[in-house]
């Protein structure tokens, strides 16, 4: 059975993916006559507000799970000027990129588990709370030039057993908008237990991380 439910309004159309959702509540928060949260039955709708509202809310989950697709003619949502990995404080990693995973289909945004206890690897699934998770959103910055190009494709790699390999442009941002990094090519943890957080150490291979 599908895990996405998809709603139609008279001008666009809905779709909410909820094995993706981290339940960062940006979407009940902002319009909650949209997303209507703790009812029975329907809870979507996408005719209780402008369309530029609910593409607004679509554009503020970190995770993907929101959608949409116009009916109006207007231009779907577009690949960042920018790619970013945002660090999340005690939780995943918020990508928002054209976003290259093996098997899965394109998308521009996803949060990736970073502390190893996600059931949907390589996507966070809320996991990290249950675990107490705890790892700064405000790790160091590292010395980096300014990329000749901030844009485009970004592969992304869940080795085996090991860490994200990240191939493509990508700056990597604190939590409160500190630029960290900047590099076409790194390793960031996933097992949750690297000593320099966001990045690899090898710690992944002493603790027996098991990606599946």
């Amino acid at each position: 059975m599908s895990d996405v439910e998809t709603v139609r309004g008279k001008h666009l159309v809905i779709h909410f993916e909820g094995r993706r959702c981290i339940h960062a509540r940006n979407c009940v928060l902002t319009r909650p006559d949209v997303f209507v949260p703790n009812v029975e039955g329907e809870w979507i709708h996408p005719d209780a507000a402008s369309v530029e509202a609910v593409i607004a809310l679509a554009h503020a989950c970190p995770s993907g799970a929101i959608r949409y697709e116009r009916l109006d003619g207007g231009a779907d949502e577009a690949a960042p000027v920018v790619n970013t990995v945002r660090v999340r404080e005690n939780g995943p990693l918020a990508v928002h990129a054209e976003i290259v995973i093996d098997g899965e289909p394109t998308r521009l945004r996803a949060t990736l588990c970073r502390c190893g206890a996600s059931q949907h690897k390589p996507f966070c699934d809320g996991s990290h709370t249950q675990a107490g998770f705890a790892a700064t959103g405000e790790p160091p910055s590292v010395q980096s030039q300014p990329l000749a190009q901030r844009g485009g494709a970004l592969t992304i790699t869940p080795a085996p057993d090991g860490p994200l390999l990240l191939s493509g442009n990508v700056e990597i941002v604190s939590g409160t908008g500190r630029t960290i990094d900047r590099t076409s090519k790194c390793a960031l943890c996933r097992c949750g237990q690297s000593s320099n957080k966001p990045y690899c150490d090898g710690t992944h291979r002493k603790v027996g991380f098991k990606s599946t």
